[in-house]
């Protein structure tokens, strides 16, 4: 029994209906013509190292789903996969350290493509204290200790919210990405039972919210954060392309003034 490699054109025929988009609009954008668009689709052309690497980029195709195009299409994988604590990503790590602690008493950290934490700084720390040393132990994840009903679920105030930004932000990434891994933990976290207290809770005063807020209650302190999530910008390495750091800003004056008393 044999099982045939998807061709370089299968892989790109399957990127590009994933997107939602023609052979004549992902023509126009990589400077192509919709035939040998086909043509390539199909096996009649093989396309160039060049080529492959543009339509990669204008189907906007995952760094690491690149290599696999390139394999394909007979070439050699353009993007190293560097483990973090290999010497030479010395500097990467000591700016994300420089990064997480100059932004204390905030919480932050940097997660990978599965959402393993792999940096956090004292501000996470904090939110984190108190839960079951088998939500603690590495690799921790950063999906999992939140909607555990032994992790943060049970302290978030408005965790029907929060659980469904979560999930919904899970589901966009699978969709975007062929990641098995990914998915495997998104059936895990979403079968957990939600607790019956799950849902917008009481907040002390009426906050306009610039985005949906993180609303967690940490030692009788009710705390309310807004996330912001930022990548790499055009990396050449896989490991670094799949990094994200996520930052959680103070929604309200009672958070920020309860935070900076910590360091006081």
């Amino acid at each position: 029994m044999t099982t045939s490699t998807p061709t370089v054109g299968a892989l790109l025929r399957t990127w590009r209906e994933r997107r939602g988009i023609s052979q004549l609009e992902l023509a126009g954008r990589a400077d192509s013509s919709s035939r040998h668009i086909s043509f390539i689709e199909t096996g009649r052309s093989r396309p160039s190292e060049e080529m492959v690497l543009r339509l990669a980029d204008r189907l906007d195709v995952p760094v690491r789903e690149r290599n696999s195009l390139l394999l394909a299409a007979g070439y050699a994988p353009r993007y190293a996969q560097t483990a973090l604590d290999d010497p030479s990503m010395e500097t990467l790590r000591e700016g994300i350290e420089r990064l997480l602690t100059g932004y204390e008493p905030y919480p932050a950290l940097v997660v990978d493509a599965t959402y393993d934490v792999v940096a956090a700084n004292r501000g996470i720390v904090m939110l984190l204290d108190g839960l079951p040393e088998h939500l603690l132990a590495p690799p921790l994840n950063a999906m999992r200790i939140t909607l555990h009903p032994e992790g943060l679920a049970p302290r978030i105030r408005n965790l029907a919210q929060w659980r469904g930004h979560l999930l919904a932000q899970m589901e966009r990434q699978i969709a975007l990405a062929r990641s098995e891994p990914l998915r495997a933990l998104y059936e895990e976290v979403s079968s957990y039972p939600v607790a019956p207290r799950a849902g917008d809770g009481e907040r002390r005063e009426p906050v306009p919210y610039i985005a949906l807020p993180l609303v967690i209650e940490h030692d009788g302190h009710l705390l309310s954060f807004v996330s912001s999530i930022a990548t790499f910008n055009t990396p050449m390495d896989v490991t670094v392309a799949e990094l994200a750091i996520e930052t959680m800003l103070p929604a309200d004056p009672a958070t920020v003034k309860y935070l900076r008393s910590l360091g006081d």
